[in-house]
């Protein structure tokens, strides 16, 4: 079955920043602020200060969750159900986003999807707002989970990248189509190629569009060694990619 046009829409916007990232070091020689042109790619701030969250795409709720959501989570912890299955319809894509990039079916993609509700309805009065965002705490129990299941099955983790692409619209020519699914697929794969913590975080702050600090807390690492790794990554993608596939 082909992929949602949000789900979609945001692989494509990240995709997008992650080659202007490479694009970004790849101009730039040693000791002459790679780092920060990587950084000012992934459209965040360079010194990660107050301001604008440093996030890498995706919805932006200003400095913290809005009062609506803080509501929201609250009610979902007094026990209220509409309140949770909104919290769900919101974080939902999220969730299923950062898992199906990790793991290599749909169907196992939306299986543990749902354990992540399942167990984050368990946990939920557990939840507190200081230092972390509610969909990061969610992506953290995605985390957890797929790392059993690899644990468990012993299973390598893998990209469908045949999958990841699959469309139901073809705005552009074939040949425009054929060349950007061909940039597509190479880039995915040079991801892939990338040891497990780059992998990771290029997919929360790319893929995903999570801020440094959100993914900093998933990651269980400060915001400057996610900075450090993020242009390691984009490093190493720029020397694994042709510059055709940029």
């Amino acid at each position: 079955m082909p992929m949602p046009a949000p789900l979609l829409d945001r692989q494509e916007r990240g995709l997008l920043m992650l080659r202007e990232a490479i694009r970004a070091v790849a101009g730039e020689g040693p000791g002459r602020g790679g780092a920060h042109a990587a950084n000012r790619a992934a459209g965040g701030s360079a010194r990660g200060g107050s301001g604008t969250p440093d996030r890498a795409g995706g919805p932006v709720a200003g400095d913290g969750e809005s009062e609506a959501m803080v509501h929201l989570v609250r009610l979902a912890q007094e026990g209220s159900a509409d309140a949770f299955g909104e919290l769900y319809r919101i974080y939902c894509d999220t969730v299923f986003r950062y898992i199906y990039y990790r793991v290599s079916t749909r169907a196992l993609a939306e299986d543990l999807t749902s354990e992540t509700f399942v167990r984050a309805l368990r946990r939920i009065t557990t939840f507190s707002w200081q230092g972390r965002d509610f969909g990061a705490w969610l992506v953290t129990i995605a985390r957890n989970l797929v790392a059993d299941h690899f644990k468990s099955s012993r299973h390598r983790m893998e990209v469908s990248t045949g999958e990841m692409l699959d469309s139901n619209e073809v705005e552009a020519s074939p040949e425009e189509s054929v060349l950007e699914h061909l940039s597509n697929e190479a880039l995915l794969e040079a991801v892939h190629r990338l040891n497990d913590q780059q992998r990771e975080c290029v997919t929360l702050r790319f893929l995903q569009g999570l801020s440094v600090a959100e993914t900093a807390d998933i990651m269980g690492k400060n915001e400057g060694a996610i900075k450090t790794l993020q242009y390691r990554a984009v490093r190493t993608l720029a020397r694994l990619l042709p510059a055709e596939s940029l």
